[in-house]
């Protein structure tokens, strides 16, 4: 009896060094801590779980990116292709609003608080907003016509 007893001990043991707990391949990773709690993270898990509840669905081990789009409703038949370049930017922005009409159209430079920055009327199609001045961080670039909201890019400035 004793005999069996510890054949089934060494099999248990084989089994419980065998068992893997989760693995991934990750490009990088860490521990992240605040006065919330403490989360460990990785990026470029090709793994992931989906989690879908009442407000909106999160996927576990993916890098998520943060996007801010508008959708304008019907009524509003014309395309314009409205560019803020370069991002990452260190010194100037360049807002491109292509064909758009001028007569009505603005841009709001927001820091990430919500802050605004600057307020401007657009006078041309290709417009300079100067940002040498700023601390590097991640800013919002508001465009409206008639004070509706066409486009907003996450500005990043370094």
């Amino acid at each position: 009896m004793k005999h069996k007893k510890v054949k089934l001990g060494v099999l248990l043991l084989g089994f419980s060094l065998s068992a893997h707990a989760q693995q991934a391949a990750t490009a990088s990773g860490g521990n992240a801590s605040g006065s919330g709690g403490t989360v460990a993270y990785s990026v470029g898990q090709i793994v992931y779980t989906t989690i879908t509840g009442s407000n909106g669905s999160v996927a576990q081990g993916v890098q998520q990116p943060y996007e801010i789009s508008i959708v304008l409703g019907l009524e509003n038949h014309e395309v314009n292709l409205i560019q803020a370049y370069p991002n990452p930017t260190i010194d100037y922005l360049t807002l491109n609003v292509g064909n758009s009409d001028l007569s009505s159209l603005n841009f709001q430079l927001y820091d990430i608080t919500g802050k605004l920055i600057e307020n401007k009327k657009i006078t041309s199609s290709t417009e300079t907003i100067r940002m040498e001045n700023l601390p590097s961080a991640t800013y919002f670039l508001k465009v409206t016509n008639n004070n509706k909201q066409v486009k907003t890019f996450k500005i990043i400035k370094k």
